[in-house]
C-alpha cells in the first residue's frame, strides 16, 4: 500500500511543491533546514491542513484530490500520528492510554510487551521518563493498526542513549507492521540509519544538495570534537539498507 502525495501549499514566505512517495515496509526520511515545510507536508498526509493544489492517496483510496473534490476527514484516513510532544493523557495510566486507541486489549498489551514497557502498565505519563512516554506514545498511534505512520522528530527531546534504542525500535515497527513510515528530523545519522529514502525540503521544494552539503560540516564538528578529547573518530554510522536519496529517485 504505496502512500502516494503530490501537494502544492502557499505558505508565508515560499511555496511549498513537492511530490513523494512511501511503499509499505519502508521509512521515508524527510530532513532539513528548519521551515523548509517538513512538519506542513505530514499535516497535509494526515489531513490536518488542505493543499491548495494536489492529491494525497494510499494504493488508489484517494484521501484528497483537490480537482476531483475528494476530501477524507483525518479520522477516517487511519493514520497513525507520532509528535515531538507526548500525546498521552496525563490522567490515565499507561495501558488506559494504548487501550484508549483500540478496542483490543490483547492487542494493546502486545504492544506494551514489544517495546519492553508492559511493566509501567499502571504508572501515568508524569511518572515516566521521556523515552517511556514516547514509546507510550507509538503503542497508542500503531494500537490503531494504521494504514500509514507519520513521525514529527519523536525522538528529538531523548538523550543520545535513548534515541539510539528507539531507532532501532522503531526499524522493528518497518519490520513487524509493513506499513508506510514518514519520519521527519534534523538528525542527519538518524536519517541515515533510518531512511530507506531521504529526501531533503528546502524551502518547500525537494534539494538534493543539502544533505550532502550538511553531510560535510556534520564529518568537521565530528572530527574537531574527537580531536579535542584525543579519541580516533568513529566510522560514520551505516544505515541498515542503502537509503535512496532523492537524487538518486529522480524526484
Amino acid at each position: 500500500m504505496t502512500l502516494l502525495a503530490r501537494l502544492t501549499k502557499k505558505l508565508p514566505h515560499f511555496t511549498l511543491d513537492v511530490e513523494i512517495s512511501c511503499p509499505p515496509g519502508g521509512i521515508l526520511v524527510l530532513t532539513g533546514p528548519s521551515g523548509s515545510g517538513k512538519t506542513t507536508i505530514l499535516r497535509l498526509l494526515a489531513g490536518l491542513d488542505d493543499p491548495d493544489e494536489g492529491q494525497v492517496g494510499l494504493d488508489g483510496d484517494v484521501w484528497r484530490d483537490t480537482v476531483k473534490g475528494i476530501r477524507v476527514k483525518p479520522r477516517q484516513r487511519g493514520i497513525g500520528l507520532v509528535f515531538q510532544e507526548y500525546s498521552l493523557f496525563p490522567h490515565m495510566t499507561l495501558a488506559e492510554n494504548v487501550s484508549y486507541a483500540t478496542t483490543d486489549t490483547a492487542f494493546a498489551e502486545e504492544l506494551l510487551e514489544l517495546f519492553g514497557i508492559a511493566h509501567l502498565k499502571d504508572a501515568h505519563p508524569g511518572t515516566m521518563s521521556g523515552g517511556e512516554r514516547q514509546r507510550g506514545a507509538l503503542c497508542q498511534a500503531l494500537a490503531r493498526r494504521p494504514k500509514a505512520l507519520l513521525l514529527d522528530e519523536p525522538f528529538s527531546a531523548l538523550d543520545a542513549a535513548t534515541r539510539v534504542t528507539l531507532r532501532h525500535e522503531l526499524l522493528d515497527v518497518r519490520d513487524r507492521f509493513a506499513i508506510p513510515i514518514v519520519h521527519v528530523t534534523h538528525d542527519l545519522a538518524e536519517a541515515a540509519i533510518l531512511g530507506d529514502q531521504v529526501v531533503t525540503i528546502n524551502r518547500g521544494a525537494i534539494d538534493p544538495g543539502w544533505f550532502s552539503t550538511q553531510l560535510c560540516q556534520y564529518r568537521e564538528e565530528r572530527e574537531a570534537l574527537f580531536a579535542r578529547f584525543g579519541a580516533p573518530s568513529p566510522a560514520m554510522a551505516r544505515p541498515r539498507e542503502n537509503p535512496q536519496h532523492c537524487c538518486e529517485e529522480g524526484m
